[in-house]
């Protein structure tokens, strides 16, 4: 099972494409969309989009997992925040791959096993977790690869119906 998470923003959106065999995990790609900050509102969510789709095309992603955020810090971040959401669901829907979406917390409690875990925790246990040596690795795809191996580990357990 191939699985890219998302973890959206318009300044640096994260993704991670994680691959499940064998009860073994193996990263496929992983980084930061980042438009340029001139370009139009417009040119740069759709940057996004299509980028979204070029990986989900590459790597043939079996299904998507994104953050969901349950809160913007004002209603003009929240409302950006809508508008990228809304290029990553009409990407995924183009290229017909399942959706599933997790809070903040949900991602955090797999990753490091408390929900309130900051970024930098994150960002350790997931470098920990997949055996990532890249000291490079910034926090959005770091919280991207968190949001594909909670999804894997949420459609893997045997504990979960």
């Amino acid at each position: 099972m191939k699985v890219l998470g998302i973890d959206p923003s318009l300044k640096s959106t994260g993704y991670g494409i994680i691959e499940f065999m064998n009860n073994g995990y193996s990263i496929l790609a992983y980084g930061c969309i980042k438009p340029p900050v001139k370009s139009p509102l417009h040119h740069r969510i759709n940057a996004i989009r299509h980028r979204l789709e070029e990986l989900m095309v590459s790597h043939a992603v079996d299904e998507v997992s994104v953050e969901n955020p349950f809160y913007a810090k004002n209603v003009k971040t929240a409302i950006t925040l809508g508008q990228v959401r809304g290029a990553v669901l009409i990407a995924v829907a183009d290229c017909e791959c399942p959706l599933f979406e997790y809070s903040a917390l949900e991602i955090k409690k797999a990753v490091t096993g408390y929900g309130q875990a900051d970024k930098n925790q994150v960002l350790t246990m997931i470098k920990t977790l997949l055996d990532i040596a890249d000291n490079q690795l910034e926090t959005d795809a770091a919280d991207a690869l968190a949001a594909a191996f909670c999804h894997i580990n949420t459609r893997t357990s045997p504990l979960i119906p």
